[in-house]
Order: C-alpha cells, then structure tokens, then sequence
C-alpha cells in the first residue's frame, strides 16, 4: 500500500495551515490594538482628573494631543477618535454592573474589532449595548450586520416578548434558544427585500425576494435555521397544498414552516397553517425529533382572531407581522418603556 502523500493533499494542508495562522495574526493585532486604545483611553481620563480645575480641559489637551499623535502615528489619532478611546474607557472600565464588562477590561479580552466597539459604545443604555456585544461575538456580526440589528431595533422587539427576567437575561447572556417562543419576533423587518411599502406585489413576488435575499432572511430569522424547501408540496386525498417556505430550526431540532400573506391574517390562514404543522408531524419529523413549528408572516393581523382561534395551551402555531421599512426605534422604546412601568 502506498502511504506517499499526494501533492495535492499537502498543498492543502499547508494552506490549511497558513490560512489558521493568518487568522490568529490578524486576530491577535485585532486585540492588541483594541486594548492599547483602551489605555490610551485611560490615560486620558487620569490625565484629565488630574486637571479638573483647568478651563476647557479636554478640548485643549485633546487637540494638541492629537496634532503630536498625528504627526508620529498617522491620521487615525483625530481629536474624535482620541474621544471615542475616552469614552470606550469610562464605559468599559467605570461600568461595573455588567460582568461581561468586567470579565473584558480585567482580562483585556477584547473579542471584537475597534470598529465594532465605535458601534457599541453609541448605544446609550448598558443592558442594550450588552446584548449586541454578546450578539456580534456569538453570530460572528460583521459591523455592517450590527448596525443592521441595531437599526431594525432587534432588541426591543425580543424585549417586548419577555417579562422583566428575560429582559435581564437578554442583557447578561443574549438570545437564548429554548422554546418555541424564543424564536419569535413580531414584527420581522424585512427592509433588504427591497420592495417598497406600499407597493402592490403577490405572496409569490415575496417569498420570490426572499429566497434570492435568503441569507438575509436567515438572520433575520435568527439562531439556529436552516432552509429545507420552498413551495413544499403535501398531497392529502389527491389534494396538493404547498407550504410557501419550510426550515429546520438545529436548536429546538424542529421543522419550521413559514406561510406569507400579504393582507390581513384570517382565521382560514390559521386553520391552513395548523393542517402544514400536523403534516409535518406525522409525515415527516423523524421520532426523535420535536413538534414542528407554524409561522405566519402577515402584514396585519387581530391578536384577539389569533387568540380565539387558536387552543389555549397552543406552543406550536404563531402570526407575526412583517414590514419592509426599518422601525422607529423610539416607537418600540416607548412601548418596552410602558411594559416596564
């Protein structure tokens, strides 16, 4: 037998190699240069307590700083940036109620890149800025997919789904994926469709935009999905009916089916939606794997139709509305705000 490596497997390999090693480096500079400006941060304030009793402190000190620093190191010393360092420090340094916080200033673990952090620390309440840490760190988020999660108000709309305890939990450990409901947002913003709000289109024309936008959709979606099929086809009594879009959810190990409808919910769509969920149950989900979920994305709908039509302990049929703008933050803050009183 010929144990002789072949070319082709050693190129791989050593690829392999450089590639993980190229990662490490560049992960490693990430680190080192978010730290440093977390100490060039720290210096700042120090300095400028030290100084307190000096008028205009902190704009004089920082412009003549940053014309030194410039001059030495290169632009990226602006009197702005030498204030995002400022800031970076007091709220990762000074803010101790988080423990993620504490964990990254004591360990110098800075995970995320400066530009993710010039993301973070815009974001005025400490719970919300928590949670899009550990949400950009545990999804991978590039800084696009940040601001994107942020701007759709991501966490406003899992906090109005929560009591006050899941609202905490969000805070100290993201979104956790236990149940059914865990999944849920309402509404989901699909602005990415690119298909103007009031712009007249069919469910086809939809669920079309969504599988050519489908990595998108998946992260709206959330943790845990994978697509499975569109128009998926169930044949009862010679009869074919076709779910619009079916998924696998790896967290709650369940098939999810999503139905669109681009007018106001009925309780037939509810009744339709229960039949794809049953189907799916009893032809398709393997034993060891749980109750199938139904989801139905709708432009308006009537919680009380939702509610009577539906069993009272019911855990697997959902309706959920959708919109192709980005919400107004401020709506759903106001909305958490009276969930809280």
């Amino acid at each position: 037998m010929n144990n002789e490596m072949k070319p082709t497997d050693l190129f791989k390999r050593i690829a392999g190699l450089l590639q993980s090693a190229r990662q490490n480096v560049v992960r490693t500079i990430n680190q080192t240069m978010v730290y440093t400006y977390f100490e060039i941060g720290r210096m700042i304030v120090e300095d400028e307590q030290q100084g307190q009793e000096r008028a205009e402190y902190g704009k004089g000190v920082l412009k003549e700083l940053s014309v030194k620093l410039r001059a030495e190191f290169g632009k990226g010393f602006s009197v702005q940036n030498l204030e995002n360092m400022r800031k970076f420090y007091l709220l990762y340094a000074v803010d101790t109620k988080s423990q993620s916080l504490i964990r990254i200033s004591e360990n110098s673990n800075f995970t995320l890149s400066w530009t993710h952090y010039l993301v973070l620390i815009r974001i005025e309440k400490q719970q919300e800025r928590n949670f899009y840490e550990i949400e950009a760190l545990n999804n991978n988020w590039s800084v696009r997919e940040l601001k994107r999660q942020f701007d759709s108000a991501l966490y406003e709309r899992l906090a109005l789904s929560r009591d006050k305890k899941g609202v905490k939990q969000l805070a100290e450990e993201g979104q956790i994926i236990q149940k059914p409901t865990d999944i849920l947002k309402d509404p989901y913003v699909l602005e990415f469709l690119n298909l103007p709000e009031q712009e007249q289109y069919s469910e086809s024309d939809l669920e079309t935009a969504i599988i050519d936008k489908l990595e998108q959709f998946l992260l709206e979606l959330g943790k845990g999905f994978t697509f499975v099929a569109r128009q998926f086809r169930m044949t009862i009594d010679e009869k074919h009916y076709k779910a619009d879009l079916v998924f696998f959810n790896r967290l709650l190990k369940c098939f999810v089916v999503i139905d669109l409808k681009i007018g106001e919910l009925t309780h037939q769509d509810i009744g339709q939606m229960q039949m794809y969920v049953h189907f799916h149950d009893r032809n398709v989900k393997l034993p060891e794997e749980n109750k199938t979920i139904g989801i139905i994305l709708c432009k308006q709908k009537s919680n009380v139709l939702v509610k009577l039509t539906l069993p009272e302990n019911n855990d697997q049929i959902f309706a959920s509305r959708y919109q192709m703008i980005l919400p107004d933050k401020q709506t759903f803050i106001k909305l958490l705000n009276e969930t809280e009183v």
